[in-house]
């Protein structure tokens, strides 16, 4: 396919309506190799077209929810939403693996932390 040719993504997701989608074809643009097999998209390619572009604003806004407002003229709490629903869609890696009742005594031991703050952290795993 010459890139004369070439389907924008905005094509592709428009023809799907949303539907789970599975790449089995791969073809390096500047050589004559396809690859095939079952692909999974990235998540963020996942999003809808609207998202996509949203997120996009929100990376060169630098995370800049003051700039954001005035891009799309919403409020900041309409801006929160928004990215809220977003966040949603993902499963986000804990920075900080719970630790265990064990580790949490340990704290305790050592003073680093409380009784109290032992027992809230014990009854929160």
């Amino acid at each position: 396919m010459s890139s004369d040719k070439l389907r924008s993504w905005a094509d592709l997701t428009s023809m799907t309506k949303g539907e789970e989608l599975i790449v089995e074809r791969v073809r390096l643009a500047e050589r004559d190799i396809a690859i095939e097999g079952q692909f999974e998209l990235p998540r963020l390619v996942q999003l809808s077209t609207e998202d996509q572009i949203f997120i996009m604003a929100f990376v060169k806004a630098h995370g800049s929810i003051k700039e954001m407002e005035e891009v799309f003229g919403l409020s900041y709490p309409s801006i929160k939403n928004r990215l809220n629903k977003i966040s949603e869609q993902f499963t986000f890696i804990e920075e900080r693996p719970a630790l265990s009742k064990a580790d949490i005594l340990k704290q305790l031991e050592r003073g680093e932390i409380s009784t109290k703050e032992a027992l809230e952290r014990i009854k929160s795993l």
